[in-house]
């Protein structure tokens, strides 16, 4: 029987669609799609803002569903502030080192603990998950991280968050699912302790690696709180910080409104208005990296989770 008429002999075997599964299919198409119409309109209500004029943008009230006269001038003020390169050039540096060494600290912490001749091994994931539930507290870790070195510097923005235990756990808990017979073989072979986490872990645990590394980035892409209690030069700033005192605070310093490229604003209600623009243009410069990741890292997220959740 060739391919062709073993897919139509499996039709003719299938169970035609009642009434019943054409409404539920109707419903769930209809559901799915105002999910995502809930989801992407936000996206396209600040891209279609950042583009738009900006008195026309105040003046706007309900649904956005276009640019209201393509501009970007906004894009021009943004750039041309530049603390705002600053922070990004910043944000590239802690993110690409302390996500460097949260991988590291990660797969090196969750290897030791999956190991099943690990001595105290339930005692120390007892300590470890208290720190899930239990802190010192904002002033005492502060006194802390001033007394060891991490105030004003790099590696106040890259330390502290070195090691997150539900990251050690899900990873942990994915090592302990592969076979054994696997790691024993390989014992057999001579295979070092690096040889079997290199060669044999982690070839496996592609998945939870790729889910772990998209925590982690996205973590250390906007996170602010750390950099707003441990820094105090604006040289040291992250984007997010500079960001957070754009929509948050309305710092005017935090954006230079005058003349970009010939924009050219006069009054006060413009300046409020090319302010308004400035977030919205902000907002996008400072989301559309961290986006950009998500389509090379989707395909293992579901899986990474599933597999790091399964056993524990």
């Amino acid at each position: 029987m060739s391919q062709l008429q073993e897919v139509r002999f499996r039709k003719s075997k299938l169970k035609p669609a009642t009434f019943g599964d054409r409404i539920f299919d109707v419903a769930n198409y209809n559901l799915l799609i105002a999910l995502t119409i809930v989801c992407l309109y936000p996206l396209l209500h600040i891209l279609f803002a950042s583009v738009s004029n900006p008195t026309a943008l105040m003046a706007h009230k309900g649904a956005l569903l276009k640019p209201l006269g393509f501009t970007l001038d906004g894009y021009k003020l943004v750039f041309k502030d530049n603390s705002l390169l600053v922070g990004y050039k910043n944000t590239i540096i802690y993110v690409g080192l302390g996500t460097l060494i949260n991988m590291v600290m990660t797969i090196i912490g969750a290897y030791v603990l999956s190991r099943r001749n690990l001595y105290f091994k339930n005692l120390i994931m007892i300590v470890i998950t208290i720190t899930m539930f239990f802190g010192g507290g904002l002033i005492p870790w502060f006194l802390l991280m001033k007394d060891i070195g991490l105030y004003n510097n790099l590696w106040s923005m890259i330390l502290p968050t070195a090691l997150n235990t539900w990251n050690i756990i899900i990873m942990r808990t994915s090592f302990q699912a592969l076979p054994i017979e696997l790691e024993e073989a390989a014992t057999i072979d001579g295979a070092s302790q690096a040889n079997i986490l290199f060669r044999v872990i982690l070839p496996l645990s592609k998945a939870t690696l790729a889910v772990i590394f998209l925590y982690y980035l996205v973590g250390n892409w906007n996170s602010w709180f750390n950099a707003m209690v441990l820094l105090k030069d604006r040289e040291l700033f992250p984007l997010q910080l500079l960001m957070k005192e754009i929509l948050v605070a309305n710092d005017s310093t935090a954006t230079t409104i005058g003349s970009a490229g010939g924009v050219v604003i006069n009054s006060a209600e413009s300046s409020t208005a090319y302010r308004e623009l400035v977030k919205y243009c902000a907002i996008v410069v400072s989301t559309v990296p961290i986006l950009m990741v998500y389509p090379f890292l989707q395909k293992y997220f579901v899986k990474g989770v599933y597999v790091g959740s399964i056993k524990g």
